[in-house]
């Protein structure tokens, strides 16, 4: 599969150069030859510095273009918007302990001829988040052998009362934990949402990064083949003509054997970034295959160039991570107040007056001491059993606490040491620039040397190495730059 058309924009790596040969004074023909083809060495080697040389416009995947695409199909981050399900499921759940209950139940008895019980009864339940419960419900009974505790009179007997915990569960039950979890966890599953799409933001623009720093690469080993090729043919030509011995054209083959080599290794970096690349891309629930065309915008323009002002403590206090752990210790702590509770012996009271129906069905008789009523007490000894509950969840409080410390001074840490580390590389890379500048300069130099026989293929080689690894350095040392500058927002935890 191809990455579809909106997709499609990218720098090419062609040059183009315009060679002008210059006009020399009384030179010999075969003199004027050689000139003329160093000379357009000369000229072509002045191209290749990146703010001279222009470019023109190819397929790029541009870097937000990228990170959208990412956002929206990748499957981690799909995963990650699951999170938001699965809190708002739990909220449901816990809604659920709150929903009203009704039940029914019609039992009889007839055997020879004879009705020996009716008994229909109706209850219904009304929890709250507090420990009581509204209860009501209806009866009616009829029969030549009823129990005298289901007989009524012939409009049955309606009751209506509440159930309430007086000591454990009055204020702190299952049902209020079950809801401050709920909500704790709602505010978990967004911050463990942020984390993983951070996660998955930083690692696919290293992976960007990576792809930059191999094309910037392959654009200067594939003219660097070039360059070495131009020697070659000069240095050939110049043997053929009697002006070079046979050993000069060996070194220069050399020279550009090792261009081709350096390329390959090159060739091989780029083609594993590009496979790194691929693993981020997916376009609906396919992963797209990168084509041949298609390159990374320029290296030299910022990914993200906003940068959250440095104020480590202040940017710490909303990291998702941080609060993550806040989160687990707040539905650690809900989790303790219930066991606690559960320390309490449980005493239960109900009352529920019976209001019977008057013989002509007109009115409802209320006698506060006609009623059902009760009480029940129980109390576990010495329990063990619920004090142990409670020492491990405030061990495990603790664990989180700790690892909250650890983790924020990890975080500030970090944040310090990308910015620092970011003002130091931005001082080697004006260093770095001043070099290439100074390194090309030598260059130029060697080869106007070389142009009058007062220099070699040899020590032109070594002036080209110094500039092609200083402009090596230099791309490596502006992607370190983009990195930094992730890092320092992936640690202050900026989407």
């Amino acid at each position: 599969m191809v990455l579809p058309a909106r997709a499609a924009l990218v720098c090419s790596r062609c040059v183009a150069r315009t060679v002008q040969v210059p006009i020399y004074g009384e030179l010999d023909t075969k003199m004027k030859q050689l000139v003329r083809k160093i000379g357009g060495v000369f000229l072509f080697l002045m191209s290749w510095y990146p703010n001279i040389s222009a470019q023109t416009t190819a397929d790029t995947l541009a870097y937000d273009e990228y990170i959208n695409y990412i956002l929206q199909y990748h499957p981690l981050a799909r995963q990650a918007n699951l999170k938001l399900d699965l809190a708002a499921a739990n909220q449901l759940a816990a809604r659920g302990n709150l929903d009203p209950k009704i039940s029914a139940d019609w039992t009889g008895k007839d055997f020879d001829d004879k009705i020996y019980y009716n008994i229909f009864q109706t209850k219904f339940q009304i929890p709250t988040r507090m420990g009581l419960d509204i209860t009501g419900g209806y009866e009616y009974g009829k029969g030549d052998f009823l129990n005298p505790e289901n007989k009524t009179n012939k409009y049955g007997l309606v009751n209506l009362g509440v159930e309430v915990n007086l000591l454990q569960g009055l204020w702190v039950n299952e049902r209020r934990t079950q809801f401050e979890q709920a909500e704790i966890f709602a505010q978990l599953s967004e911050n463990q949402r942020q984390i993983m799409l951070n996660e998955l933001v930083y690692f696919a623009s290293l992976a960007y990064l990576n792809w930059q720093r191999y094309e910037a690469f392959e654009v200067i080993f594939e003219e660097n083949i070039e360059l070495a090729e131009a020697y070659f043919d000069n240095t050939k030509a110049a043997y053929l003509n009697g002006e070079k011995a046979a050993i000069d054209t060996l070194e220069a083959q050399i020279i550009r054997q090792d261009a081709i080599t350096l390329q390959q290794y090159n060739l091989a970096n780029l083609t594993k970034a590009k496979y790194t690349v691929e693993n981020f891309l997916w376009y609906e629930n396919a992963p797209i295959e990168l084509r041949p065309d298609i390159f990374p915008q320029n290296y030299r323009g910022l990914l993200r160039p906003d940068l959250p002002e440095f104020a480590p403590i202040q940017l710490i206090e909303n990291h998702p991570i941080l609060l993550e752990k806040i989160n687990k210790m707040s539905m650690k702590e809900v989790d303790i107040r219930l066991k606690r509770e559960k320390l309490k012996p449980k005493l239960k009271a109900k009352y529920n007056p019976l209001l019977a129906t008057a013989d002509e069905g007109r009115a409802i008789n209320y006698t506060p001491l006609e009623a059902k009523w009760g009480v029940a007490f129980s109390m576990p000894i010495p329990m063990r059993s619920e004090r142990a509950d409670v020492q491990r969840s405030e061990i495990a409080l603790q664990e989180i606490a700790l690892d909250l410390d650890d983790k924020r001074n990890e975080l500030l840490n970090k944040i310090e040491n990308s910015w620092a580390q970011l003002a130091i590389n931005t001082q080697q890379i004006d260093f770095q620039e001043q070099n290439v500048e100074n390194y090309l300069r030598l260059l130029e130099g060697e080869n106007e040397k070389f142009l009058f026989g007062e220099s070699s293929v040899f020590l032109i080689n070594k002036r080209q190495e110094k500039y092609i690894n200083g402009r090596l350095k230099l791309i490596d040392l502006l992607i370190k730059q983009q990195i930094l500058r992730l890092e320092y927002r992936y640690f202050a935890g900026a989407p």
